[in-house]
């Protein structure tokens, strides 16, 4: 059992508050999933530049100088914002791969939680009051964003095992459920160059869906490509760089539910987990349908 949040915004003027509905969405689930939680925010770009949202065991030791270990190592400039255990690189876009590439040198402990020209993602062990709290994701201000918070059952409980899962670009997941056919998946993602972090199910599902859209499809496409590649019980809820999808498993056994508004989209494990955002009394609000795929995209709407 795990909560699930999230929240594409249709109304600009709600950016800045984005934060902060996240937080007390996935506040609510708590109940749902003491173990870790985490969140992925969608904010401002910066044009030519990219981020790199890293995390470290032992920050003291890690993250003093690491702007600069980089920056010697690349030839690129890189400025660095650190947040508790976390730290947000920013670096020129071209550079992304390269700057991720001499982390792994200047750096071999800390590891990265996501990367993209918008999305920042922090997650942690521990309940989503203290999580939320340790980085100020109530500050935050974005356009899209997804929480979780988790009970362990298919691995064990730490940072990397926390949700999201971010496997590509701007790219991130997370799931309540439990995959069957993980391990068969992971060989075959692995054959086409895919590495992973974890012996999660979850990061299965997210790589699914980054080598499907790297192979020219939408979310949405991927989505429905998704329900006959994965077997299991699920309920997905994955953000991109512009987009929002959520996807239910032919069975639909885990809750979900999700309201409609002129200003935004959301998404919960349970009701009350949408109570408290802004004109929830006249949102149209439903069950998502088995088997079915729900997408919006910020890129076709404008």
């Amino acid at each position: 059992m795990c909560g699930i949040v999230g929240l594409f915004l249709k109304d600009k003027s709600l950016e800045p508050e984005l934060g902060r509905l996240l937080s007390d969405m996935l506040i609510t689930m708590t109940d749902r999933g003491p173990d870790s939680a985490g969140i992925a925010i969608y904010g401002a770009e910066a044009p030519g530049f990219a981020k790199i949202t890293v995390q470290s065991p032992d920050p003291a030791r890690d993250f003093p100088g690491l702007d600069a270990r980089l920056a010697a190592a690349t030839g690129v400039t890189v400025e660095l914002a650190v947040k508790d255990t976390h730290a947000v690189l920013t670096v020129p876009e071209a550079s992304l791969e390269a700057v991720r590439a001499a982390l792994a040198t200047v750096a071999p402990t800390v590891r990265v939680m996501g990367a993209g020209a918008s999305v920042e993602i922090f997650k942690e062990v521990g309940l989503p009051r203290q999580v939320v709290e340790r980085f100020g994701i109530a500050a935050m201000a974005g356009s899209h964003g997804i929480g979780h918070t988790r009970m362990a059952t298919e691995s064990a409980v730490t940072t990397l095992g926390a949700h999201p899962f971010s496997t590509g670009p701007d790219q991130c997941l997370v799931h309540n459920g439990s995959l069957s056919n993980h391990n068969n998946l992971r060989r075959e993602l692995k054959r086409g160059g895919v590495t992973f972090e974890t012996e999660n199910d979850s990061e299965v599902a997210a790589a699914y869906l980054t080598a499907a859209m790297r192979g020219g499809k939408d979310l949405g496409k991927a989505l429905e490509g998704a329900l006959a590649d994965l077997d299991g019980f699920f309920t997905f809820v994955v953000g991109t760089r512009s987009g929002f999808g959520v996807l239910r498993d032919p069975i639909a056994c885990k809750p979900a539910v999700m309201a409609e508004t002129d200003r935004y989209v959301a998404f919960g494990s349970e009701y009350r987990a949408l109570v408290n955002l802004p004109g929830i009394e006249e949102a149209r609000i439903w069950e998502p349908e088995p088997a079915t795929v729900y997408f919006w995209d910020h890129a076709k709407a404008a």
